[in-house]
């Protein structure tokens, strides 16, 4: 059974950084893409940054500059989050494209205090 496990989420204070971390487990798992989503209280899941196996990234205009998406896509994928702000207090979620279907992690909590 395949498994999004993330790791990294928490309190920090506005100007901190946290990273996540994303790891698929429990099977063979070969993604095309993986990335971040984020939901706040009261508003719809949105996506943050993704990365495809050939490197091509893609952010949401409000991480531009501060968000960083790395890893090698197929199995793993991290998010290096500087310069936050209390607006990206959110539960973060891993997700997982593959050919034939896509996976999403159970979430961690990253609270920015002002």
């Amino acid at each position: 059974q395949v498994q999004l496990v993330e790791s990294g989420g928490g309190l920090v204070q506005a100007g901190g950084s946290l990273r996540l971390s994303c790891a698929a487990s429990g099977a063979i798992f070969s993604a095309n893409a993986m990335g971040w989503y984020r939901q706040a209280p009261g508003k719809q899941r949105e996506l943050v940054a993704a990365i495809t196996t050939g490197g091509t990234t893609n952010y949401a205009d409000s991480v531009k500059g501060r968000f960083t998406v790395s890893g090698n896509a197929k199995n793993t994928v991290y998010l290096q989050m500087n310069n936050l702000k209390p607006e990206d207090t959110a539960v973060y979620y891993c997700h997982a494209d593959l050919i034939s279907r896509s996976y999403w992690g159970r979430g961690t909590q990253v609270t920015v205090s002002s």
